[in-house]
């Protein structure tokens, strides 16, 4: 039995928080899902999985109303509402299906704490895990952030207003992250730590706005995620490459990233 069961929508770069984490802890993460548009077809529950025809019947007691992200109707159990009050996903689950865990630095928290090794992924002692936390705290910041401008270009659309505070929470977060940096092979401790795993999975998730650099170049707009941030934040960059190309990183975020860096102009994106 699996330590820890997710369901989300896939791929997900924030998920790969656990994923990166359970690998680097021996952890085993039981992840189930499907494409964003592919989860309305689904049963939200600890034990996911594609609907029946018997579970889309009139008057189903699954059915409700979709909110934040989705449209029409999606399928939740009490149960996945029990375990995660605000009913969204990325979920995580006990091995029971009793307790719910939410939020991806949450999560991948969880796997830290179930770590069945010595490997520092939360630091060595208190003050450690306490710095880390920090740049998890900070990272969220940053997501928050960068996933307005992430849903707004997807959605064909930015405002000068909108773009210019993503650049600014852009720079504020690498030029944090190169000055932990300076004179550092990691940002906690002498090993990849959950400060390293949240840092790179936010930036393969921010790279995804690649995949809509029309919509700024029509709008007269300078991309915010390109090659000029290596030659702004060259450590943070190389850092990034570092995590991606680990054998606990590469199986998911690593291959995510260069399946974004395949689809840029010849010299885009290379860090």
């Amino acid at each position: 039995m699996a330590d820890l069961r997710l369901f989300s929508y896939l791929p997900n770069p924030r998920i790969n928080k656990a994923t990166v984490t359970a690998r680097l802890c021996d952890v085993e993460v039981d992840v189930r899902g499907a494409k964003p548009r592919e989860l309305v077809d689904w049963l939200w529950d600890a034990d996911a999985r594609p609907l029946t025809e018997a579970d889309k019947a009139p008057g189903s007691p699954t059915m409700r109303e979709a909110r934040t992200g989705f449209a029409g109707v999606l399928h939740k159990t009490d149960a996945f509402l029990e375990a995660h009050p605000f009913g969204t996903v990325p979920a995580a689950f006990s091995p029971d299906g009793q307790v719910g865990i939410f939020e991806s630095n949450s999560i991948a928290r969880a796997v830290a704490r179930l770590s069945k090794n010595d490997h520092p992924i939360y630091g060595r002692d208190a003050y450690e895990a306490s710095r880390i936390d920090s740049f998890l705290d900070v990272s969220l910041v940053f997501a928050r952030d960068t996933q307005k401008y992430l849903l707004s270009i997807a959605g064909k659309s930015i405002s000068q207003d909108l773009y210019d505070a993503t650049e600014k929470a852009v720079d504020t977060y690498m030029a944090g992250i190169e000055n932990a940096l300076d004179g550092r092979a990691y940002l906690v401790g002498e090993d990849v730590s959950l400060a390293d795993v949240c840092f790179a999975a936010e930036m393969v998730e921010f790279a995804l706005s690649h995949y809509n650099r029309s919509v700024l170049e029509e709008a007269g707009l300078a991309p915010l995620f390109d090659e000029n941030l290596k030659d702004r934040f060259p450590r943070s960059m190389t850092h990034l490459v570092r995590c991606l190309e680990h054998p606990a990183f590469a199986p998911d975020l690593g291959a995510h990233y260069a399946q974004i860096l395949a689809r840029a102009e010849t010299g885009s994106l290379r860090a």
